[in-house]
This record gives C-alpha cells, structure tokens and sequence, in this order.
C-alpha cells in the first residue's frame, strides 16, 4: 500500500537546512498577494537589469532548478539518485523569434542529449517545441487552411530542427518527450511528433507527444493517434500532464469567438486523464507511459492499476514524474514502492528562467490545496526530526 504520508522517505535525501528553505519558500508562496507583487517586481529589475541573482539564486531558484549549467546540476542529479529517483535535465529558457537565440536554443539541447548518453540517471530528455520556431508561423500552420509562404518556410525549419533532436536521441537510444504547448499552437506539433514517431519509433518508443488533459478533445485524439500508429507499424510514446495554460486558453476563445478547448470542469479533467492511463495501460504492447502529474490520486490510480494488469513495476515502459522541488512525497515514495520515477530539473541562467520560476510560483498560489500540501509535508517532517 502506497503511503504518501511517509515524510521520512520523501525527505530522505534532504539536509535541515533544505527542509528549513523548503518551509521558507512555500510559505512566501502561500501569500497569494506577496506573489502577486513579488512577480512584476522581478520582472522589471531583471529587464532594467538590476541584479537580482544574489536574491533569487539561493532561494526561489534553489528550490525549483538544478543549476544554471549542464555541469552545475550534476550534483542534484547524484543527489536525487541516493532516493532511487531519475532526473530529465529541462532546459528552461523561454522562446525567441530570434533566429540566434533558436540555433543556440538547438545546440543546448543536442548537448543535454548528448550529455544524458553518457549518465545512466538520465533515462529521458525533453524539450519545449516553441523554443524551435517562431511562434506566429506555428499559429498559422496550426490554425489556418491557407498558411502564406513565410510560415511554411518556417514550419520546415521547425521540422528539421525537431527531426535533427529525434535523430540524434534515436541514434544513443535515449527517449526524447515533446511538451504541450497553447492549442493554437499544437496542431503543427501533434502533425510533425507523429511524423517524427513514424520514423524512429519502429522498434520500441523513443519519441513522446504530450498530452494536456484538461483539453476536452486530447482523449479522442490519443486514440485516434494509437490508431495510426498501429496502421503504420511504429509504437506510441505518451506524455500525459493535466496542462498549463487554462486561464489564458478560456480568455482568447472567448475573446475570438471560438469553441473553449478546456474541459468543463476539474472533475472531467480528473476523469479523462485517469481514462488515458487505462487505455494506455491496457494497450501497453503498443505504448510507453509517462504520467506527470503532481496528483496523489492518479499516481495511485497509476500504480494500482500496473499491479492489477501484472505490469511489472520496474517495467521500462512506465514513468512517474513530478517537477524538481515539489511533490517529493508522490516521487519518493513510488521509487521506494519499486516504481520508475523521474523528476524533470529545470536548468538555465537566472535571468534567462526567470519566467519559469514565476510560472512555479503563480501556479502554488493557484492550485487548491498544493502549497498547504507541501508547507504541512514538510512541517511534519520537521517535527519528526526534533523528537
């Protein structure tokens, strides 16, 4: 029986000193309005270019990332495997429409890639696809029938770049998961990752699409891709997440007069994403599963359901994932359990993930229960120490 109480194990690996900052941040985190403030506050000194690494680094950016080098997260990669948990070293830089700040974007990634062939704690590599093309020509190639000439120049060069990663992470082996981005964006995205699964997906998954189940339509369309993959002879990777961009994505169908591509409420968001894992669970011959979520109850729902299917735990084919600095009850106490657990380390200059970071913070404010979740973990585990 899983027992995501057990602070001993979840913060196993973690000095006082990490249990003290972790108490620290979440419970700055907890006052909605500081967040509120705080936010812009950092946006601005870091686009005058006030120095703010010396207050960000040891604190928010302690928590939530692992360095802001390949080299420099190598002992929280060390660190994180002393609990029998994964990292996939994330490349957290936001997305440019420059053409530089896109090439040297590749390059990092190639490099991540290349790195994780040589470290075996590092069974997975990602990246962000908006990181790769501008973000208009991915607009357009999604959303219209007719895209101009400029876009379809531009979504070849997304192909490409995207197609050199799947390369070169099908030649080591290594998986390679593409995120989910804004639905006006997805649609290209959905239509190359298939194309890139057609092609080195043939004798076991190496490349995953991602699927934000808090889209009414991302159900139908896994099983709709299941069913090319399997008229085409190549295996399915899948990435589910529950999503990130709800606000934003109700606010500009309303604004543009289209149809809400969000569930209607949390609980058809919980019912889909739950169904997803069956469906692939029980079709595991053809799929490999990811599930990331910060969800007790579908870790569970995970976990039994593998049990129930006589899935061996430790089968290869099936992940557990939580963000680095959250939810180290759910990851550390599935890999005690046996099961495979990584956690995605966000890396990168300070200045450069900064958006990140206030994503991380917003996101705690905003998710019922998360932050007092965390802030009650820890103080129980704190307590447990001193007696």
């Amino acid at each position: 029986m899983l027992d995501f109480k057990d602070t001993r194990t979840a913060f196993s690996i973690k000095s006082d000193r990490d249990i003290r900052r972790a108490f620290f941040m979440y419970k700055m985190i907890s006052y909605p309005w500081l967040v509120k403030i705080a936010n812009p506050m950092i946006r601005f000194a870091s686009a005058i270019r006030f120095p703010i690494n010396w207050i960000v680094k040891p604190t928010v950016y302690a928590q939530f990332c692992g360095g802001e080098t390949i080299e420099e997260c190598a002992p929280v990669i060390d660190k994180l495997k002393e609990g029998d948990v994964y990292s996939i070293l994330d490349y957290s830089v936001e997305g440019s429409e420059e053409e530089k700040v896109i090439e040297q974007a590749l390059e990092e990634t190639l490099r991540v890639i290349d790195y994780a062939a040589g470290n075996d704690h590092i069974p997975f590599t990602v990246f962000k696809p908006t990181a790769f093309a501008k973000s208009k020509a991915l607009e357009v190639l999604s959303t219209s029938e007719t895209p101009d000439e400029e876009s379809l120049r531009e979504g070849d060069k997304f192909r490409e770049r995207v197609n050199r990663l799947c390369e070169r992470a099908h030649g080591y082996g290594i998986p390679i998961m593409i995120d989910a981005e804004d639905s006006w964006y997805q649609e290209i995205i959905d239509t190359v990752v298939m194309e890139m699964m057609a092609l080195y997906n043939k004798e076991k998954p190496i490349v995953f699409n991602t699927y934000q189940m808090y889209r009414h339509d991302r159900l139908e369309r896994l099983k709709k891709d299941h069913a090319t993959a399997k008229k085409n002879h190549f295996f399915m990777g899948a990435k589910f997440v529950r999503g990130a961009y709800m606000e934003k994505e109700r606010e500009r169908a309303e604004e543009m007069g289209y149809e809400d591509p969000i569930q209607p409420d949390k609980a058809a968001t919980d019912r889909d994403y739950d169904l997803a894992l069956k469906y692939t669970l029980e079709n595991i011959g053809d799929f490999a599963v990811f599930n990331g979520t910060h969800n007790e109850e579908s870790s569970r729902y995970m976990a039994e359901l593998m049990d129930e299917l006589k899935i061996a735990r430790d089968d290869n084919r099936c992940w557990f994932s939580q963000l680095y600095g959250m939810s180290d009850h759910i990851s550390f106490n599935l890999a005690k359990a046996g099961f495979n657990v990584a956690k995605y380390v966000p890396y990168g200059p300070v200045k450069f993930v900064l958006p990140y970071l206030m994503r991380r913070a917003e996101e705690n404010t905003s998710v019922k229960g998360q932050t007092s979740r965390e802030l009650m973990l820890l103080k129980k585990e704190r307590n447990r120490r001193r007696n």
